[in-house]
């Protein structure tokens, strides 16, 4: 692998999306849903730019100075193609997530991934 700080934003996002794509398909899978229709849509649930944006949001506290350093790469790079269903804001936060898990796997560090992953869809708020 090249120096992690060489990959492009776009390139570690493309990645971060794949990386949470099979731990949302996982979870599913592990949950007893087993037709592909029903996975379809659960999985819709959880990958929606606004649904990212959510849950960035639970687990932001609990990221490491370089954890969050990569998640800000990846919101601050110019958005030029935002979907109709998501603001701008919510696309920015879901790309600097994709990012931030796209970095997790390129280092290594899949016990990471999966504690955040539990953190932003997993846990139950605070409170309740």
């Amino acid at each position: 692998m090249s120096d992690i700080h060489t990959i492009s934003v776009p390139a570690l996002a493309y990645l971060g999306d794949c990386v949470l794509e099979l731990c949302v398909r996982r979870h599913l899978v592990e949950s007893g849903l087993s037709t592909s229709a029903h996975l379809n849509a659960a999985a819709l649930d959880y990958v929606r730019a606004s649904a990212q944006a959510e849950a960035m949001k639970k687990i932001l506290p609990h990221l490491t100075e370089e954890e969050s350093a990569y998640f800000r790469r990846g919101r601050n790079v110019g958005h030029t193609n935002v979907p109709k269903r998501a603001t701008v804001s919510e696309y920015r936060t879901a790309t600097g997530m994709e990012v931030l898990f796209g970095y997790l796997h390129l280092t290594g560090q899949s016990a990471r991934i999966d504690e955040l992953f539990r953190l932003a869809y997993l846990a139950e708020p605070e409170g309740e």
